[in-house]
Formats: structure tokens, C-alpha cells, sequence
């Protein structure tokens, strides 16, 4: 697209970085403008990062994004006066964010909903208010939501287009398949919705059942917890440069992919469409929850899975776990 210029708002995690990185480098390759941003480098890198930016989100006709819970791109959304917002994500959070914008409430990821709002809450709570109005359709103002994800809810005015990964499957593939099968991993004992012990049981019990011998691992898994999970159950622990998308599409790939609910379980029979891999997906069972958790994890998670086309339903682990005690 001319005139396009793609900014990466650096992060700090390395296994994230490094996936942006090799997408970045991808972008280059389709002839599109890259500019990265250590946009988290130190104390002055927020202020000399939206510096920088004010320019060019002033004069921009059209502006895409990526996480609109990102209080970074929050922020410099305050600033842009495009006529043209479109919001590009396959996360499980695009589901949360037009539901939330077509009831008009403030903008909060899901696993954090139903908590007080901290001191930092409440301080960029105006900024947030900004832009969810900068959000909201209006006379002279087009937002657009991109995604391969479900959407229920739409607000008034807005565009949704679905994402069928057809790029994905032109660039790529189509991937050699093993007979056996893998599992994916999530970030949901990161984020404080599930019991560390719960999961890697369950991944265990999967594992065992299903006979999966290798484990992709979420970017934000820690590696304390990968750690542990190769040492219990045997798994060989993956850690993609790229998203898994693109990496099952490249190959070597099984034939069944294990997932809990996340985002692969809608994303990953559109990316693999036609290669007869099969997508299975297991529910969260409701002993596995924190005590910490979001009153409604358990809800949302059930609709992330439900929501979910041409994958298969796994029955729970919690009727199987005696596989592990033989």
C-alpha cells in the first residue's frame, strides 16, 4: 500500500521482540516502510517516542492499529485527527473490545474486569475516555475492525471485516504433516486466570492422552514455567519466532493441534484450511481458576471456545486426570 509506514511500538520481552522483529522483517520484504520505536527503553522513551510520532499522527489520513487496550496506543490516539481508524487483531481481546464499545464502558482487558481500578487506572482513566470517543464512530470518522475473531456485538457505524488468512496460505505452506500431534500453549497462568499446578497437570493429562510430543509455546510463558512443564511431562518445548500461524503453515506440523481456549482455536483452522489438520480444542474447567481470577474468566473463556467454527470439542481433562495417577 503506497504510503504506508508500519511503527513498532517495541516491547520489553524478548520472545515478543524477536517476533516482531521477523515480522518486521517480512513487511520489508512486501515493500512496506518499517519504523521501530524502543518505545519502552527507559524513563524519556514514552515522551521522546509520542515526540517523535506527533507529526505524522497529526497528518495522517488513516490510522491502523493493533491493541486498542494498549494505554500507548491510547495515548496516541488522543493526538491523531484521521478520519480513517481501523483496529487489526486476532487476539481473544477483539471480542472483549467491540462488546465494550457498543455498551459504551470503559475500555478493560477481560481477565482484569470485575477488579478496582488501581492508582495508574485512575490516573489515565481521561486519556482512556479519549479514546474510546476517538473510537466511536461519528459523522466524518470511519472505524473499521479487522479480525478473524467473533463478533456478537457490533457498535453503530462500525465496519467489521473478517480476516480469512488468505495471505498466510498464499505466502506460505502448504506445511509437510507429521502423524502425531501438538500442543499449544497460553499465557493464562501469566495473567493470573489459572492455577500454575491445574495447568501443567492438564497439559500433562493432554500430552499422555492424545500423544502430543511437542509444546508451542506462548510468547509471554515464562521460563520457569516451560521449565517445569518439559521436566513433568516430557514435552518438547517450542519456542516459535513467528506466530504460530505462520509457523504451522510453514511445516512441519501435526496432524491434531491440542489448544485450551485462545485465540489459535479460530485462527488456526482458517490458516491451515484444506490441509486436513485437525484443531482440538479443550475447556478450562472451572477448578482450575485462581482465586484471583475475573469473575467473568470463565464465562468468556467458554465463548471464545464455543464461538469457534470447524474445530473439535475435547471432552474435559478433569474426567481423564486419572491418567496420570496409572
Amino acid at each position: 500500500m503506497p504510503g504506508l509506514t508500519l511503527v513498532v511500538l517495541a516491547p520489553t520481552d524478548p520472545m515478543t521482540r524477536g517476533q516482531l522483529r521477523r515480522m518486521a522483517d517480512l513487511a520489508r520484504d512486501e515493500g512496506y516502510q518499517v519504523r521501530w520505536e524502543e518505545a519502552r527503553g527507559g524513563a524519556s522513551a514514552p515522551l521522546q517516542t509520542v515526540g517523535a510520532l506527533a507529526g505524522p499522527l497529526r497528518r495522517a489520513e488513516r490510522i491502523v492499529m493493533g491493541d486498542p487496550f494498549s494505554r500507548y496506543v491510547q495515548l496516541l490516539l488522543t493526538i491523531t485527527r484521521a478520519r480513517d481508524l481501523v483496529v487489526v487483531d486476532d487476539g481473544t481481546a477483539t471480542m472483549e473490545f467491540v462488546a465494550q464499545l457498543a455498551r459504551g464502558e470503559r475500555l478493560v482487558r477481560w481477565h482484569r474486569k470485575g477488579g478496582r481500578p488501581g492508582p495508574r487506572d485512575l490516573l489515565f482513566a481521561p486519556v482512556s475516555a479519549t479514546a474510546r470517543r476517538r473510537l466511536t464512530p461519528r459523522p466524518g470518522r470511519r472505524v473499521e475492525v479487522f479480525s478473524a475473531m467473533p463478533v456478537t456485538e457490533t457498535p453503530e457505524g462500525v465496519t467489521v471485516t473478517a480476516n480469512d488468512f488468505a495471505w498466510t496460505r498464499a505466502r506460505f505452506g502448504p506445511p509437510r504433516i507429521t502423524k502425531g500431534a501438538d500442543l499449544v500453549g497460553t499465557s493464562l497462568v501469566e495473567t493470573g486466570v489459572v492455577d500454575a499446578d491445574r495447568y501443567v497437570e492438564a497439559v500433562y493429562t493432554l500430552a499422555k492422552t492424545h500423544g502430543a510430543t511437542r509444546y508451542f509455546a506462548h510468547r509471554r510463558e515464562s521460563t520457569a514455567k516451560l521449565h517445569r512443564l518439559a521436566g513433568e511431562t516430557g514435552l518438547e518445548i517450542v519456542r516459535p519466532d513467528l506466530p504460530l500461524e505462520l509457523i504451522a503453515r510453514r511445516g512441519p506440523i501435526g496432524r491434531t493441534i491440542l489448544s485450551f481456549p485462545s485465540t489459535v482455536v479460530h485462527t488456526l483452522p482458517l490458516a491451515l484450511k484444506g490441509t486436513g489438520v485437525r484443531v482440538a480444542v479443550c475447556d478450562v474447567d472451572p477448578d482450575w481458576l485462581t482465586e484471583n481470577a475475573s469473575p467473568r474468566a470463565q464465562g468468556f473463556l467458554s465463548g471464545v471456545t464455543g464461538t469457534a467454527r470447524d474445530v473439535h470439542r475435547l471432552a474435559s481433562v478433569a474426567s481423564v486426570a486419572s491418567v496420570r495417577m496409572a
